[in-house]
């Protein structure tokens, strides 16, 4: 019943690897061997890794606003996103919510602005992670597939702990998360299968494994062993 079950490259309309993003080893990856999802879906890696690049491409196969926000919207303001989403086949599950919700941080503001246009909406008099926050809080009653791209951008770490609750609720009941992140807090969503993207391509890797989280730990525990390099 997952919203998606797998994504793969259309067979109709290949994507030529040799320009971007087909240059991304983990969309190389995604292409030659396709991509199957569990309920909920992990994604860290560095910046330009190609991880906003693979879950952009996902919402938008899905049907989802490219710049956000639920399967209802409508609004655009400037394509800065790839078309890798026009090269790739979403296989569904029988009968599951074709509904679902796009939280894309670096355009969340442009959408706010066109929720305000469409009617009462105090989004943009809220801080930016309360506005995160009470964004999502509003729309938990939607069950389908839920896509968040570096929402911890707008997050403090209390306000990360009380997004990976309302995303546990989500995934308990019947919705799917796909998330990307460079927190060490949202990548310890209960029961995700985590996947580390880089040159590599994509690899599914066990939380303590992560070097995310290694980094982290290895700074909290000698701030100075980092930055002592800045000098």
């Amino acid at each position: 019943m997952l919203p998606i079950r797998r994504v793969e490259e259309h067979r109709l309309a290949p994507l030529d690897r040799g320009i971007w993003p087909g240059t991304l080893a983990p969309v190389r990856q995604m292409l030659d061997d396709g991509w199957d999802l569990t309920a909920a879906t992990v994604l860290v890696g560095d910046n330009g890794a190609g991880k906003s690049t693979l879950v952009e491409a996902v919402a938008a196969a899905f049907g989802l606003n490219p710049e956000g926000g639920t399967h209802s919207a409508l609004h655009e303001t400037r394509r800065t996103e790839s078309d890798l989403d026009d090269h790739l086949q979403i296989i569904r599950g029988a009968g599951a919510s074709k509904r679902g919700v796009f939280l894309r941080a670096e355009t969340m503001h442009g959408h706010f602005s066109y929720l305000e246009s469409l009617g009462p909406c105090a989004l943009h008099e809220r801080s930016h992670g309360e506005a995160f926050l009470d964004y999502i809080t509003d729309r938990a009653r939607i069950r389908g597939l839920w896509v968040l791209d570096e929402p911890e951008s707008a997050l403090s770490f209390s306000g990360c702990l009380a997004l990976i609750g309302i995303l546990q609720d989500l995934v308990v009941s019947g919705s799917q998360v796909v998330l990307s992140t460079h927190s060490p807090v949202l990548a310890a969503l209960p029961g995700a299968q985590i996947h580390e993207v880089g040159e590599w391509g994509m690899r599914q890797v066990e939380y303590d494994d992560l070097d995310l989280v290694r980094n982290w730990r290895l700074f909290l525990d000698d701030p100075q062993r980092f930055l002592r390099h800045l000098d």
